[in-house]
């Protein structure tokens, strides 16, 4: 008999690019998953649109009050999708917290690294080489056990703007896979192991 889909939750504080990934690679097949619930941080976001398009539940909620929607929505596994605001992770809900940074963590993470603040210090940098990280998620930003990295050049005459694209590329393959990897793991006795690709 086969698992059931992975539940869960997904934390959204912007355009929803990242949801919107996680809707369409459940709708292709590739990803056992169902979006139990929606978490913005505040209204009128764009990622609001396109979980009710999707038909998601959805609610708005301080950080104090995350963890009480994922328990009654009987949530598997939180993924922080473009949330920006730091949580505290209770005990039940540590390893079942994820993130995705658009850098290579430890490199170019820390309070006020999200966006293209995290490119424009990667080009600044001179780093001929850049990528995502996801990882689990603790008290600190940007912080916790690395689950998955991939990576991708940078390139002359680069921008923020095609330096986004591009890392955002390997965030659509590393965040499903690092969903799926979480999954195999609570379905087998098998620990979770870190790979960079």
């Amino acid at each position: 008999m086969s698992a059931p889909p992975i539940n869960l939750a997904v934390l959204v504080s912007g355009s929803g690019t990242t949801l919107q990934n996680f809707i369409d690679t459940i709708a292709a097949g590739e990803l056992d998953a169902r979006i139990a619930l929606v978490i913005a941080s505040k209204p009128g976001i764009l990622a609001i649109d396109r979980a009710k398009k999707a038909g998601l539940p959805i609610v708005v909620s301080e950080p104090a009050n995350v963890f009480d929607h994922c328990t009654a929505a009987k949530v598997d596994l939180v993924c922080l999708a473009g949330w920006l605001q730091l949580l505290k992770i209770p005990r039940q809900y540590v390893n079942r917290v994820l993130n995705i940074h658009p850098a290579l963590l430890p490199d170019f993470g820390g309070r006020g690294m999200y966006g293209m603040r995290v490119h424009e210090a990667v080009l600044k940098s001179g780093q001929k080489i850049t990528g995502c990280t996801v990882h689990f998620v603790d008290d600190e930003y940007d912080h916790g056990p690395i689950l998955l990295q991939r990576v991708c050049p940078v390139l002359e005459g680069d921008t923020p703007a095609t330096l986004a694209h591009r890392v955002f590329e390997e965030e659509r393959i590393a965040y499903p896979e690092a969903i799926r990897r979480f999954q195999s793991q609570i379905n087998s006795a098998e620990g979770l192991r870190v790979q960079a690709t």
